[in-house]
């Protein structure tokens, strides 16, 4: 009977596996590097230039490799924090974490960015990008309506703060949406009270959405059932 097989790793083979698991992290770790998009930039110890830390970055970004732009940006932040790379560092920290749908993060990013640059020439697109920060957060009509209620708040000071920015349509838009948003929410809301026989509340929430939303879809509807249910009492 051959017994050859039960022999699986002979001592030269053995050490020729250890070898070659041991050999990418001998090397820098060069097979793994590009496997993980999360793993840290290889030259970030490198004493690079803040225009250099800033193209990498920037070319991380744009291939939506968003974690591993921070870490470039955070270096020029640690090493150049005066410099004029520094300040786009900030803001694009700020869109990285929006990119990666870590809306509170980013809204905190773009935050601290308008309070220490106050009269910057971005911070128009920062408040619009606060507002949808709050904005893509909109849920369905039966969850919370604190999102479209935030975004609604900090799209009108966009609007009063610069009524001429590029934002104008696009926050004007967005604004109209959450407004259908919370008026559909509130017809929602009134029907919810019909099933559960309190047709008192259900007529309170119908007349604040025709007071609150007059010019949303569901208004007649809204008035439509209003009606029927003033006959009724």
């Amino acid at each position: 009977m051959n017994h050859s097989r039960t022999k699986r790793y002979r001592p030269r083979h053995f050490l020729l596996l250890i070898l070659l698991v041991l050999m990418p992290f001998s090397s820098g770790c060069s097979v793994f590097g590009d496997l993980f998009e999360n793993s840290a930039p290889q030259d970030m110890n490198l004493a690079l230039p803040p225009e250099t830390l800033i193209k990498k970055g920037m070319e991380e970004y744009n291939r939506a490799r968003y974690f591993m732009a921070i870490e470039y940006f955070n270096k020029v932040l640690e090493s150049h924090r005066f410099t004029p790379q520094a300040i786009l560092a900030e803001l694009k920290v700020a869109d990285c974490h929006y990119y990666m749908e870590k809306y509170s993060e980013a809204y905190v990013y773009y935050e601290q960015f308008e309070k220490m640059h106050p009269t910057n020439e971005a911070i128009p697109y920062v408040m619009y990008q606060k507002a949808m920060c709050y904005y893509e957060r909109i849920d369905t009509i039966d969850r919370d309506i604190t999102g479209a209620l935030e975004a609604i708040e900090k799209f009108q000071l966009l609007l009063t703060s610069f009524p001429n920015s590029a934002y104008v349509d696009d926050a004007n838009a967005k604004i109209l949406y959450a407004k259908e948003f919370l008026a559909d929410h509130e017809f929602a809301v009134a029907k919810f009270y019909l099933r559960t026989d309190q047709h008192s509340q259900a007529i309170i929430r119908l007349k604040y959405l025709l007071t609150v939303y007059p010019e949303a879809k569901i208004i007649p509807q809204a008035e439509k059932l209003l009606e029927d249910l003033q006959k009724e009492s």
